[in-house]
This record gives structure tokens, sequence and C-alpha cells, in this order.
């Protein structure tokens, strides 16, 4: 672990590391609980309530806002801006160049893509924007510069290959756009 600038009631296991890089660490707000194996790069900029699970993985030049979960062997490849109280559940990758707003939850294994064409051209890499609270179901894939609107649910399973409006459902593979049900009152995106 190395000098690392995090505030008061911090809960870092002896076994993840806080990478350090030119003289810039991590920088974590309070309350952070960073559990083994988890490792977060230099140039990282995380809000107060931070919580990993194990093994999770934060690289370099990302934001992270207040109140985010980055759960067991989850990546998030750097280049990122995530909001706050943002949810990744168990092995999310988010990769770079991508965009999440606030109460945003990721289902387990959901995955985002940032490159159209793989190992095929020189494109620059353009990742999802996923807005305010949306949420992604488990197994859920977002490909290459798709727009998540705000309120929106990809439901488990789904392959979204275009733009889903505000407050629609996707649902399928290839993911075609519903209209949602009612909303459900009481929920717990914990």
């Amino acid at each position: 672990m190395t000098d690392a600038a995090f505030g008061p009631d911090a809960d870092v296991h002896p076994d993840a590391t806080l990478g350090e890089r030119d003289g810039a660490a991590p920088t974590i707000g309070e309350s952070p609980t960073i559990r083994s194996g988890t490792v977060v790069y230099a140039d990282v900029e995380i809000g107060d309530g931070f919580a990993t699970g194990h093994d999770a993985v934060v690289r370099e030049n990302t934001t992270l806002g207040d109140n985010v979960l980055v759960g067991t062997h989850s990546v998030i490849d750097g280049e990122c801006t995530i909001g706050d109280d943002v949810r990744l559940q168990t092995g999310v990758y988010i990769p770079q160049e991508t965009t999440v707003g606030d109460r945003v939850f990721f289902g387990p294994h959901a995955v985002l893509t940032n490159d159209q064409y793989p190992l095929r051209t020189a494109a620059e890499l353009e990742g999802p924007t996923i807005e305010d609270d949306v949420s992604i179901g488990a197994n859920a894939t977002v490909l290459p510069g798709v727009t998540v609107g705000e309120g929106s649910f990809v439901a488990a399973n789904s392959v979204v290959v275009d733009d889903v409006p505000p407050e629609t459902l996707a649902v399928g593979t290839p993911a075609r756009h519903e209209e949602l049900p009612e909303p459900l009152t009481g929920g717990n995106h914990q």
C-alpha cells in the first residue's frame, strides 16, 4: 500500500494495492472499505463511501463519485467517469472512455464495450454513456458508443446495439425497446 490520500474511518485490507506513479497516488474520500486483492491505480479520484468486493480493479485517470460499490472481480478499465450511488455487482466490466451517471445499477457480469471493430482498425475507443437512474441486468452487454437513456432498464442477457430512449425497457438480442412497466415501490439497489 502506498501513501494514498483518503479520509477517516478507512478500512483498507493490507493486501489491497493503492498505486503510485510519478508521485501521484489515488485520492479516496471518507469511510472507504477496500477489500483484499483490490487494485486502485494512481491518478484515480474517488468520493466518500467507496467500497469494493475482493479482487476489484480501478484503473488510472478515473473519477468515481460518492457511495460507489465495485463488486468482486469487477474492472473499471480507466479513463472513465462514474457518478454517485452506483452499484457494480460481481464481475462487471466497464471499458475505457465510458461515462456512467448517478444511481446506476449493474447486475452480475454486465459488460460494456468500447471497440466497434476489435483488432481490425485503428479506430478510436468509444465507450457507452449510461445516463442517470439506469438498471442494467445480469449478463447484459452494451456495445460501443451506445447511450442508455435516463431511467431505462436493460433486461438480463440483452445485447444493446442501438441507443435506448429514456424510460424504456431494452430486452432481447439484439435488444428491442418496450415501454417500462409501472415502477415498483420500496426497491433497494444494494
